[in-house]
């Protein structure tokens, strides 16, 4: 799968994590369309995300949004996304708060594209979707 042209800003997930560059993106034949999108083709662990359902029942888009952010949810998810994937969602969300939206998800094509072949390059395994190269960190 390549790079579009741009992100769709729908990508972005409550938590903070870009959706184009997970894996489940990048490397199915029917990809997720997202944390925001309808469950079709989602990982059951997407389907079923307490971050996302505790976001909708405070009637919010996004965790930075809310007053307890982050928080003891937030706070795990974010350990691991630093130990497995050295990406901090919580660095994300400050971003996108502080910034906006459009500009964080420029700042993440830049970050994700191949610069050999313009695929999409996963947050979780480091490897380009087309041409499988694996990038360095």
């Amino acid at each position: 799968m390549k790079m579009p042209e741009s992100i769709e800003e729908i990508m972005f997930a409550p938590c903070g994590m870009n959706c184009k560059v997970c894996y489940k993106h990048c490397y199915h034949k029917k990809p997720c369309n997202g944390c925001l999108n309808s469950d079709a083709e989602k990982p059951e662990h997407c389907r079923k995300c307490k971050i996302k359902d505790c976001v909708q029942s405070k009637g919010l888009d996004y965790c930075y949004e809310c007053l307890d952010f982050p928080c003891k949810q937030i706070k795990y998810l974010e350990k691991s996304y630093n130990t497995r994937y050295q990406a901090s969602l919580i660095e994300n969300s400050e971003f996108v708060h502080k910034h906006n939206l459009k500009e964080f998800m420029e700042q993440q094509k830049e970050n994700y594209t191949c610069s050999k072949c313009g695929g999409i390059i996963s947050i979780h395994d480091k490897k380009c979707s087309e041409c499988q190269e694996k990038m360095k960190n």
